[in-house]
Parts: C-alpha cells; sequence; structure tokens
C-alpha cells in the first residue's frame, strides 16, 4: 500500500512538473508570438524577437535579440535594435484581462535615424502608423479600431526604462559622414494603472514618442556641432591663409624698400 502512495505520488509531482513546463514553454512562446504578430500591427513594420524567457513563478525574464524594422522606402536595415531586454511581471495576472508588468529595462539600444529633422524621417513615419492604430491619427479626432484584438489586450506597465540608448544617424545632408550620438535616460512610469489600463498600441505609442523626440534633439545637436565645427575649420583655414598672404605681401614690400 505504501509502495501505491508513493507511486502516486510520484506520478502526481511528474504531472505538475509536466503541466508547469508546458505553461511556462507556452507562455514564452506567446510572447515571441505576440511581438511578432501584433507588433506589425501596430507599427506597421518588421518586428521581430529572437525569444523569450519569463519564469512563471518569480515573473522575471527576458527578451533577446528584438528588432523593429524600418517603414518601406527606408534603406537602413532597421529602426530599432536591442539585444536584451529584463521584464518583470506578475504571473497571476498573465492570462487575465489586464496584464501586470510591473518593470521594463530597455539596455543600449541601438536606433537609426534616416531621413530629415523635418517629418520625412523613418522614426517619424513609424510614429504616425502607431498613432493610427492607437486611434488619434494625425489632423484627426476620430478613433481608429485595431487591427487585432491582441492590440487592445489591456496592460499596466509599473517602470519602463531606456538607458544607453545610442543613435546612428543616416542624412544625406551629412556628405557621407558618419554621426553617432547618444540619448539620455528615458523614464516613464506608471502606465495604465487605472482600472482601463493601456492596450500595447497606446504603450507603443508613449515609449516610440519619447523616443522620437529625445532623437530628434540629439541629432538636431549633432548636426549642428557638426556644422560649428566646419564653419570653425573654415573660419580657421581663411585666417591661416590671409595671415600668409598678408605676411608675403609685406615680405615683398619690405624687400622692394631695400
Amino acid at each position: 500500500m505504501k509502495k501505491i502512495l508513493i507511486i502516486i505520488a510520484a506520478v502526481v509531482l511528474l504531472g505538475l512538473i509536466g503541466v508547469v513546463l508546458a505553461v511556462t514553454l507556452s507562455l514564452d512562446s506567446i510572447v515571441k508570438k505576440g511581438v511578432e504578430t501584433v507588433g506589425p500591427q501596430i507599427t506597421k513594420t518588421e518586428m521581430k524577437l529572437d525569444g523569450a524567457n519569463i519564469s512563471l513563478f518569480s515573473g522575471s525574464g527576458t527578451l533577446k535579440g528584438f528588432l523593429l524594422g524600418n517603414p518601406e522606402g527606408y534603406k537602413t536595415p532597421s529602426a530599432v535594435t536591442v539585444g536584451e531586454v529584463a521584464v518583470g511581471v506578475s504571473p497571476r495576472s498573465v492570462f487575465s484581462d489586464k496584464v501586470h508588468v510591473t518593470h521594463v529595462r530597455v539596455k543600449a539600444p541601438e536606433i537609426t535615424f534616416e531621413g530629415t529633422l523635418g517629418s520625412a524621417n523613418n522614426l517619424s513615419k513609424i510614429m504616425d502608423n502607431v498613432n493610427s492604430v492607437a486611434g488619434v491619427a494625425k489632423g484627426t479626432d476620430s478613433k481608429t479600431p485595431p487591427a487585432d484584438q491582441g492590440a487592445s489586450k489591456k496592460l499596466q506597465v509599473d517602470d519602463f526604462l531606456i538607458s544607453d540608448a545610442r543613435v546612428h544617424v543616416s542624412m544625406t545632408m551629412l556628405g557621407g559622414k558618419s554621426l553617432t550620438v547618444l540619448l539620455p535616460e528615458i523614464h516613464l512610469a506608471n502606465l495604465g494603472n487605472g482600472p482601463d489600463g493601456i492596450t500595447a498600441a497606446e504603450l507603443t505609442q508613449r515609449v516610440l514618442h519619447e523616443v522620437t523626440v529625445h532623437t530628434l534633439k540629439a541629432v538636431e545637436k549633432g548636426v549642428a556641432d557638426i556644422g560649428k565645427v566646419a564653419t570653425d575649420a573654415a573660419s580657421n583655414m581663411a585666417t591661416n591663409t590671409l595671415n600668409k598672404v598678408g605676411k608675403t605681401v609685406g615680405d615683398l614690400f619690405n624687400k622692394k624698400k631695400e
């Protein structure tokens, strides 16, 4: 009898382990699938995630190999790439109506800015796409429904931090010169804390807006600094040339006097 109870307990334990593993694996695949299917509906660009690893018990995990593609017409390979994103989720909320995300830590993203400092650039174009899905299409007050239910799933994000971001600038006005600028930390908190939460589209809108605004400011300053360096160099060159000409003319007059 004792052996039978031990066998039953072992079978139950193995069954529970199997269930936990199955749920954990499905959770990872759900996150990856969500990013790669719902994401493009929001940004209207390619979105990829190499993998997700989230613990069902602690709720902590990582997203690896994130890529946000560029809109059509842009030549650079991507708009944003991130090697690893640390996330924290309240485990009980994963299968509820509102997913509670305790934190998101985006470390050292590589951002590509292609275009001009006006609205004709890749980030502004993606921002327009996101605005239309989030229901605030540019120039209108009308609501545009999300393309899929996944885009309207409710979220609560307590803390969202982007740090050590680098922007690689691709602009024709640079004349082939390379320019990389750094962004200050971008910190958002208490997103969707109310009973209604926020949708994935609205979260993307908030985050991308901050990224775009900070990028435009950094690129503008970087271009201005390059222009100042070029102006100073040209001014110094002109001054040196004038000094040399003045010296030469002075020498000629001195020789004539002799």
